[in-house]
Formats: structure tokens, C-alpha cells, sequence
């Protein structure tokens, strides 16, 4: 990844996690807990392309499978985060801006359903039951309403300070303005014989070339009409 998207990653999967931890979850609402650190790294992921949502996804899960409270094994949430960022960097368009809120909705939406129900997956294989005593539907249904309420005011605000972080329009300016000057330049040398700076003088140049050349135009047809 680029310097300049760790910079802006660190400061906001750090800040949605804390936000997550310790006002989200001491919300008690029932069911399962609006997760402020999924919906960071799937507007990262949306902007970035799959192999960076990826990393940014690893990286957050295993910040969140060590900070306290946590109380499962360490990795499991970073494997959940990492898969979810990848599949959610594939619908990133070519020019990084999407055309609609629908797509980015329903991202947010099967990115919630899947992410728990692979959590769940996980904790069954490593012998955490906690997800049947709970009950899957209702925290299926609750992961997906709270994500959903909470996306946007989120997701479009981090991919916004993604994109901005990510594209500097004074440098593009500047290289589309040196790459213009090239073409021009190469298009002058090669196609006119004139010289960049000295345009004035190349047009007169043309001029005293026609007016000599129609004199002696004139000159051969008098001798001819002779």
C-alpha cells in the first residue's frame, strides 16, 4: 500500500474502533452491536480495490481481536475483515466513483449477513458456541439494520478522505499541463519545422517563402505567355 493511505487508514480504523468499543457497545441495544470498524474498511475497500480493502481489513480485525474486551481467539475477526474487505474492493469501479448509493447499500448489507455469519462459522469450528445461545436470525437481522442506519453517515464520508487522501490535483494538473507541453512541442518540431518561442518569426519566414515563390511563378508564366 502507498504511504499516504496507511496515514489516513491507521488514524480512522483506530478512531472507529474506540468509537465502536466504548459508546456503540455500552449502547446495549438488542441483538448485535452497529459495527462502526466493519463499515471503515468497506469504504476503504470501495476506493482502494480489493488487495488494499484486504490488508486494511487484516489489520483492523486483528486491532480489534487484541484490544480489550475482546474475548475470543486472536485472528479470528482479522480472517472475517480481511475476506470482507477483498470481496468488497472487486466492486470498486475503474475511476474509483460510484454512480449511486445502491450499489454501496448493498454492499453494506450482504458485507453485515456475511461477515457475521462467517464469525459465527469460525467460532463453531474453534468451539465457541456463543452464536446459538444468542440466536443467528436475530443477530443476522439486527448486524444488518444497524450497519445499514449507520452506512451513511459513514461509508461516504471515508471514501470522500480516501479519495482526497489518495489523488493530489496540484500534481495532476501540473503533469497533464507538462505532458501537454511535450505533445505540442514534438507536434511543432516535427510537423511545421517551427521553433517553440520564435512562432512569430517562423509564420513570417512563410510568408516571404510564398511571395518569392508566387514571383517566380509569375516570372515563368510571362516567359511561357513570350
Amino acid at each position: 500500500m502507498r504511504v499516504n493511505r496507511i496515514l489516513l487508514s491507521v488514524p480512522l480504523v483506530v478512531v472507529a474502533l474506540v468509537i465502536q468499543v466504548s459508546v456503540l457497545a455500552r449502547l446495549h441495544l438488542p441483538g448485535a452491536v452497529p459495527d462502526l470498524l466493519l463499515l471503515t474498511v468497506l469504504g476503504l475497500a470501495m476506493v482502494y480495490g480489493h488487495v488494499g480493502g484486504a490488508l486494511v481489513g487484516f489489520a483492523a480485525g486483528l486491532l480489534a481481536d487484541l484490544a480489550p474486551p475482546a474475548d475470543h481467539a486472536a485472528g479470528r475477526y482479522a480472517l472475517v475483515l480481511c475476506v470482507t474487505g477483498y470481496f468488497a474492493g472487486l466492486v470498486k469501479p475503474e475511476n474509483g466513483r460510484l454512480r449511486s448509493a445502491t450499489g454501496p447499500m448493498a454492499v453494506v448489507v450482504v458485507a453485515a449477513i456475511g461477515s457475521t455469519l462467517l464469525y459465527a462459522g469460525v467460532g463453531a469450528l474453534v468451539g465457541d458456541t456463543a452464536a446459538r445461545h444468542v440466536g443467528l436470525p436475530g443477530l443476522l437481522i439486527s448486524a444488518a439494520l444497524y450497519d445499514l442506519l449507520l452506512a451513511p453517515f459513514v461509508v461516504p464520508a471515508v471514501m470522500w478522505l480516501a479519495r482526497r487522501c489518495d489523488n493530489d490535483p496540484l500534481t495532476e494538473t501540473t503533469a497533464t499541463s507538462a505532458k501537454a507541453a511535450d505533445i505540442s512541442s514534438g507536434w511543432l518540431s516535427s510537423g511545421t519545422g517551427l521553433r517553440i518561442g520564435s512562432q512569430r518569426g517562423g509564420l513570417g519566414a512563410l510568408k516571404a517563402k510564398a511571395r518569392t515563390r508566387s514571383a517566380r511563378v509569375g516570372r515563368i508564366k510571362g516567359v511561357k505567355r513570350l
